[in-house]
């Protein structure tokens, strides 16, 4: 994979990971490349907006990942590393790929507009703070999995942060910013 894929090549590659009834975690990972650690932490944080987050436990399974990704950007590590039970987690080629066919649309869409702005905070303490709070969406990913919604609602986030740092679009770190202030403050108004 190139250093700087877009989108539609992220979906590509995660599509060609397996040509078997099953596909797992760890022949997406092969496939994004190890040392893309950006790359991964976006096609995790994209099943989780995508319809394969109704399957039980997947939320969690992801947030665990993001929580990982992240910490392992946030330490400075050039390779991805994740545990063997993470790595070995089937999901069906079939609703992969329905999955994957339901994001490319979007993904060609968000690769067309994208350019460096804000150049800013996609570099040094920014992108370290967005590099946390995405560690800390995913790390709250499984305690809410039984309130409907919310784990995409994470993941959308992740992935718009995520985004940000792929494209060096501090745009997407913006909307990323102001999506979560939206759900901390949704959250605030609703248990306050």
């Amino acid at each position: 994979m190139q250093d700087d894929p877009t989108i539609r090549e992220l979906l590509e590659a995660a599509g060609d990971a397996s040509d078997g009834d099953t596909t797992t975690v760890g022949q997406i990972v092969e496939s994004l490349g190890e040392n893309s650690l950006t790359p991964n932490l976006i096609f995790v944080a994209l099943a989780v907006v995508s319809p394969l987050s109704g399957i039980p436990l997947f939320s969690s399974i992801c947030g665990i990942t993001i929580a990982l990704i992240s910490t392992q950007m946030l330490v400075g590590r050039d390779h991805l590393w994740l545990p063997g039970f993470v790595m070995s987690r089937q999901i069906d080629s079939g609703r992969l790929d329905r999955a994957l066919q339901a994001l490319r649309r979007p993904a060609g869409w968000l690769d067309r507009i994208t350019r460096p702005r804000l150049r800013l905070l996609v570099r040094g303490p920014v992108r370290k703070l967005t590099q946390a709070l995405c560690m800390i969406c995913g790390m709250t990913m499984p305690f809410l999995e039984v309130v409907p919604f919310t784990s995409t609602l994470l993941g959308a986030v992740v992935s718009l942060l995520a985004f940000g740092m792929l494209a060096r679009d501090g745009l997407f770190t913006v909307l990323g910013l102001a999506a979560l202030l939206s759900l901390g403050g949704g959250a605030f108004w609703i248990l306050g």
